[in-house]
């Protein structure tokens, strides 16, 4: 089948050719999928999609007018496609449900050592041959309070490092993992959560019950110095209010892997531009926030996987049998399952 693929980097085109072998004709471009770029796609009987792309209504309907059947995504999050209107052209669309947990999760914990143990900042003073630790102390993890939003695969794979760094671990999902009990982990409401931990990390879908879930309210709830991770999506949290909560000293720091408008920003190269979203601007600006480019995903490991579940997926619609990994209307608000 042949198949174009959006926002491909020299990393995933690799595996993804390896996995298709003969079976598929993959058609490359680092350029996202949007308006402007739908038409790309023409006599594609599929595409392939990462986070970065823009399936909204009106450019699903440009793909259906190229001739696009079937959406391939490379992520387990499907917040960028508009499944009711794929729905309603007769599109299907596939995902990959479960790729590494591991790779985000750990990727959180890296982020969390790297702003609580100013790793940033002494290797800073190192380049600059300054060799004083005055301003680079952080605290022990261990007896410390960490609560989790989500605890599906990659939130339950975070809570296992937390517990073997001798923390307690606190719990808030609408669905609650039997795993849980095992690492004594108790769940709580999101207001509990926040007001009991001293670190929150973030491992929920962006669907329209958690759109800006973290904003003023959570931020008034959570305690003084508090750090909050998120390598979820960055719409989960009202980038504004994390603004204020960083400026006002409620909140000690943010370690981000995702950002609320990072569509068009990250996955590109744009050191010779004067940047013009003076949110990101501002957030990055501070001192107490550390920020990575949506990079949380990015192992051998999980490149790998995702390259096998797409070429699996394609396989799958190419012949027109059942697909487990078949995304639907549902979906959308059930994907918290998955995650």
């Amino acid at each position: 089948m042949k198949v174009f693929v959006y926002s491909s980097r020299p990393y995933d085109r690799t595996e993804l050719q390896r996995a298709a072998s003969e079976k598929h004709e993959l058609l490359f471009t680092e350029k996202r999928l949007m308006d402007e770029t739908a038409h790309y796609s023409h006599g594609c009987p599929a595409v392939s999609l990462f986070t970065s792309d823009d399936a909204s209504a009106p450019v699903l309907a440009k793909l259906h007018a190229c001739g696009v059947q079937f959406l391939a995504l490379r992520s387990v999050g499907c917040d960028h496609v508009d499944l009711r209107k794929a729905a309603s052209l007769g599109m299907k669309v596939v995902n990959v449900p479960d790729y590494s947990p591991y790779a985000v999760a750990e990727h959180a914990v890296a982020l969390l050592l790297a702003l609580n143990r100013k790793i940033v900042e002494g290797q800073m003073l190192m380049q600059l041959q300054d060799f004083r630790i005055d301003t680079l102390k952080g605290y022990d993890i261990h007896g410390k309070t960490v609560g989790i939003i989500g605890t599906g695969k990659i939130g339950m794979a975070f809570a296992h490092i937390m517990k073997g760094f001798g923390a307690k671990l606190l719990a808030f999902d609408p669905i609650e993992n039997p795993e849980a009990a095992s690492i004594g982990m108790r769940y709580d409401s999101l207001e509990g959560v926040l007001r009991e931990s001293d670190i929150v990390s973030l491992h929920c879908p962006l669907i329209p019950a958690t759109r800006h879930l973290i904003s003023d309210t959570q931020f008034q709830w959570m305690k003084k110095n508090a750090i909050l991770i998120n390598t979820s999506r960055g719409a989960v949290v009202n980038t504004n209010d994390l603004i204020e909560a960083i400026e006002s000293g409620r909140l000690g720091g943010a370690c981000l892997d995702v950002y609320e408008n990072e569509k068009g920003l990250f996955f590109t190269d744009h050191r010779n531009d004067i940047l013009h979203d003076q949110m990101f601007c501002r957030l990055r600006s501070f001192k107490n926030v550390i920020i990575t480019a949506h990079q949380a995903f990015l192992t051998q490991d999980a490149i790998e996987s995702i390259a096998a579940t797409t070429i699996a997926n394609l396989d799958a619609l190419e012949r027109g049998v059942p697909c487990d990994n078949e995304l639907n209307v549902i979906q959308r608000h059930e994907d918290v399952v998955k995650r």
